[in-house]
């Protein structure tokens, strides 16, 4: 059994996850069993999670409009209102069935109602099961603004069943294989080189390469649980990701030309622009540059943006969580693997940095 054991948030992978997450039922007792999906996961997951349960209690299933626009404290408004009027009590469980939207939100949903009742995460998407499904970070956004209130707690565990990705979208897929770009960057060149040729259709070794991706974002978080020093990697790309993500998110309702941009691709541009501010600032190889530049190009569809959608991003930049004392900071690499924490940026190298994306 592929598993990460941990005295909270414990992760457990393949057919046999199913097993220790009945085993969690059986220890917990819940009063009441509660299931949180979206729109997409009550049609496409929810089905295939009742054929793995095996436990005679009724379950209540509580369920949000999909997307990160309601991502939010309205959402969860309504759901500690829906759990009140359902009897929900302190030992009661949520089970968060679905991608990084509903895990994120459904535990701080958990760790809020009632001051904390146990919850469990199931992700169905693989953003979700390579970035949310460790680290025990839950919260909701602010308006457009990324994650600006939340807590850090570990869910009693999280099952990772790579099964449930047959129910996505291409694009999904795409978007959370980022996230893996990512681990690859900040972790090691031998598993950058794996990653960049990920391929869903070759099972075991997507399997695998899903699985180690988790205990690379696990060995940091272990390390730097409260995001002190090693831990700020995991932001590499976001600084100015979560930006794009933002910018778009505020700005597509407003403009027909403008679509709001999924999570990883507004992250895999982070990447590429984070790459050419390290090239010039932290010596990164010309190279190597080159080749994560033609594997994000590759793989993610090019974005356009003008001079005065730069200028919004940059000022998006203030709200980054890791900023400190009015400071920007970003995260760059001096080599795969190689990393340096509390950078600051130029405005003016971060325009030159989207004209290399622009123009490559």
């Amino acid at each position: 059994m592929k598993e990460i054991k941990k005295k909270e948030g414990s992760v457990y992978g393949d057919s046999n996850a199913w097993k220790s997450f009945d085993n969690q039922i059986n220890k917990t007792k819940p009063t009441k069993i509660f299931v949180l999906t979206d729109e997409n996961t009550n049609e496409f997951c929810l089905s295939f999670f009742l054929t793995k349960v095996t436990f005679q209690e009724q379950i209540n299933v509580l369920t949000i409009p999909a997307g990160e626009t309601n991502k939010t404290i309205t959402t969860c408004l309504k759901l500690w209102n829906e759990l009140s009027e359902k009897g929900a009590d302190r030992d009661s469980l949520l089970i968060n069935l679905g991608g990084g939207v509903v895990t994120d939100l459904g535990g701080f949903v958990a760790c809020t109602f009632k001051r904390g009742i146990p919850f469990i995460n199931i992700p169905t998407s693989l953003l979700a099961m390579v970035d949310a499904s460790v680290g025990g970070k839950n919260g909701v956004d602010l308006g457009s603004l990324k994650n600006q209130v939340g807590v850090i707690k570990n869910p009693l565990q999280v099952i990772i069943d790579t099964s449930f990705l047959k129910t996505l979208p291409l694009a999904h897929i795409t978007s959370g294989l980022a996230e893996m770009l990512k681990h690859g960057l900040i972790h090691s060149e031998t598993y950058w080189n794996k990653v960049k040729n990920f391929n869903l259709a070759n099972t075991t070794e997507a399997n695998d390469l899903i699985w180690e991706s988790v205990e690379i974002k696990n060995e940091v978080v272990t390390e730097d649980p409260f995001e002190k020093g090693r831990r700020k990697t995991l932001n590499y790309g976001h600084t100015l990701g979560h930006a794009i993500e933002s910018y778009f998110m505020e700005v597509s309702g407003e403009d027909s030309t403008k679509k709001e941009l999924l999570h990883g691709e507004a992250v895999a541009i982070g990447l590429l622009l984070a790459t050419y501010i390290s090239s010039k600032l932290c010596s990164f190889p010309k190279e190597k540059l080159n080749t994560i530049t033609e594997v994000i190009i590759t793989k993610f569809d090019k974005v356009s943006f003008s001079k005065e959608d730069i200028e919004a991003i940059i000022k998006l930049l203030v709200y980054d969580k890791k900023n400190k004392g009015g400071n920007i900071y970003f995260i760059l690499l001096r080599d795969i693997g190689d990393y340096k924490i509390n950078c600051t940026v130029e405005n003016s190298l971060i325009h030159e940095a989207f004209n290399y994306y622009e123009n490559f």
